[in-house]
C-alpha cells in the first residue's frame, strides 16, 4: 500500500505526474543527504535536517519551491526569523528547466554546509 507521500504523486494526472516524479528523481539525486518528507500535505525536501525544497500542484500549476532556512539568517533582538522561500512555476509540457533547479539546490547546500 502507497505512503500518502507516494499518493500524492499517483493522484496526479498526466503530465503533471511524469513531471512531479521527474522533479523529485532530480533532486534527490543532488546530494545523498537529502530526505524526503511530507509536509503540509505536500512533497518537502530536506538537507541535514533543514528545509530546502518543496512541490507543489496547484490549478494545474506546478511549482518548485526552494526555501532559505531561518536558520542561515543573522538573529535580529525583537525580531521573529522566518523561513525565505522562492519557487518557480514549471510547465509539465516543456523541458524541466534543471540547470536552474540544481543551481539553487546547490547553493543553498552550500550555504548550510558553510554554517558556523
Amino acid at each position: 500500500m502507497p505512503s500518502e507521500l507516494e499518493n500524492y504523486y499517483l493522484k496526479q494526472t498526466e503530465p503533471i505526474q511524469s513531471c512531479l516524479l521527474a522533479l523529485k528523481n532530480i533532486i534527490m539525486s543532488i546530494h545523498p543527504l537529502i530526505t524526503h518528507e511530507r509536509k503540509y500535505q505536500i512533497p518537502f525536501f530536506y538537507y541535514k535536517g533543514k528545509k530546502l525544497a518543496y512541490l507543489w500542484v496547484t490549478r494545474k500549476k506546478l511549482q518548485v519551491g526552494f526555501i532559505e532556512d531561518k536558520c542561515l539568517q543573522e538573529p535580529i533582538e525583537g525580531v521573529r526569523l522566518k523561513d525565505k522561500y522562492q519557487s518557480i512555476i514549471v510547465n509539465p509540457n516543456e523541458d524541466i528547466p534543471m540547470g536552474v533547479i540544481v543551481r539553487n539546490l546547490k547553493d543553498l547546500i552550500h550555504l548550510y554546509d558553510n554554517l558556523t
